[in-house]
């Protein structure tokens, strides 16, 4: 017989919370583990409203319920798992963004923002991305260290690539850097959340006008033509769609930069086999994917029909969140899951993009930046190293993306 809401088993009484915290930088929270072995579809109560959401933690759960129909991105249901503080009145005015979108209007704009991010267009990309690479790992070698990698190259990299796509003026990049910043805290007040929101769509919707009037050559630009034919969005779609490229395409990456550099520093043997074979970098970055995926707030879903995922089943407006972090220290597809190696061979098994119709777009973008961030470390500053104890570091455990404040270094 299967369970629902109101007969599954809790988690704790009274019930978990989510977000839950990580033990440590290379592992899941404690929870996810436990859920999985006891409890893999249970509930929780959102600590931002204390409503109550579904969690799923196996991996095979996790694809199931992505790639399910039934369930849906659309976070004006009733039911949607709310990670920001959003009042009603708020709620009502949002514009959808492409996250959280379902099909058709989802299909449409997908299918028009796909050429940019193909592994044909990444690749005509990489000389560039390499270049800005470059340019400021030359810059900390002419400052010697110590140095704040976060400051230095983690943030830059991916902002200024982002940037140059989109056709967004770098010189702003810290304004809208601590505007997303702000949107990716979950201790936001509700009025904090929303002035950042703002703020940045202002910004965007100057900026858009001015691609309306005078195009470049720029992703938004580009979109904007090619809607002048398809028709599938406003005006206010594109800033909202501009919001989603600029705040995903550099806090995810950056994040990522910094989480893989510490993880690298912190386990040397396979730092030195990346360095002697760099051969082994593509499935290493799988690897670092996998064990930190550092976001399970962009698989927030809620149901439109009854579905049964294991053995419960989830009702029609019941919020989920299909973790991908859990799903990815599964031990069952994931042997010995907490332990980083780069030779693991499941790794490209990893649900860190996401998976069905809402996979992360960039996903071939972010694997260049990573590539050409790790490789360009590894060949030309091998002896770097931490320059602050492990204990000393300041991980975001209060953000949506999870990742470390500062990351002190030199060599």
């Amino acid at each position: 017989m299967t369970q629902s809401a109101d007969t599954a088993p809790e988690t704790g009484s009274p019930l978990a919370q989510f977000p839950m915290r990580r033990t440590c930088p290379f592992s899941e929270p404690r929870e996810y583990a436990e859920m999985r072995t006891d409890n893999p579809v249970s509930r929780a109560a959102l600590k931002v409203n204390g409503k109550t959401t579904w969690l799923v933690t196996r991996h095979e759960h996790v694809r199931q319920v992505l790639g399910d129909s039934r369930v849906s991105s659309n976070l004006k249901l009733p039911g949607y798992p709310h990670q920001f503080p959003i009042p009603e009145e708020m709620l009502a005015q949002v514009r959808l963004m492409l996250l959280n979108m379902d099909p058709p209007e989802h299909t449409a704009q997908r299918r028009m923002l796909i050429p940019e991010f193909t592994a044909r267009r990444v690749k005509e990309m990489r000389p560039r991305i390499q270049e800005i690479v470059d340019e400021h790992v030359d810059a900390m070698l002419a400052a010697g260290g110590p140095v704040d990698l976060v400051t230095a190259l983690a943030l830059p990299v991916p902002s200024l690539v982002i940037c140059e796509l989109l056709g967004v003026p770098y010189e702003d990049h810290a304004q809208f850097e601590e505007w997303s910043a702000a949107m990716m805290n979950h201790d936001l007040s509700p009025a904090e959340y929303g002035a950042a929101v703002q703020a940045l769509d202002m910004y965007l919707d100057k900026l858009v006008t001015l691609k309306e009037n005078e195009p470049g050559d720029d992703l938004i630009s580009r979109f904007l033509e090619k809607n002048h034919a398809e028709q599938v969005a406003d005006h206010v779609d594109v800033v909202t769609m501009a919001r989603l490229m600029l705040v995903g395409g550099h806090e995810t990456t950056a994040n990522m930069i910094a989480l893989g550099v510490l993880a690298l520093l912190r386990h040397p043997d396979q730092m030195a086999e990346l360095q002697a074979d760099p051969a082994l970098l593509p499935n290493a970055i799988e690897e670092l994917l996998r064990v930190f995926s550092i976001s399970d707030s962009g698989t927030a879903r809620v149901a439109v029909a009854d579905i049964e995922v294991g053995d419960v089943t989830i009702r029609a407006g019941e919020g989920i969140l299909a973790l991908n972090n859990a799903a990815d220290h599964d031990e069952s597809v994931f042997p010995d899951p907490g332990t980083l190696d780069i030779h693991r061979k499941e790794a490209r098994s990893h649900l860190a993009f996401g998976y069905g119709i809402h996979q992360c777009i960039g996903a071939n973008l972010a694997r260049v930046e990573l590539e050409a961030v790790y490789g360009t470390l590894l060949r030309r500053i091998p002896g770097l190293r931490l320059a602050a104890t492990p204990d000393e570091l300041r991980f975001k455990d209060d953000a949506m993306v999870y990742g470390v404040y500062e990351l002190p270094v030199t060599w």
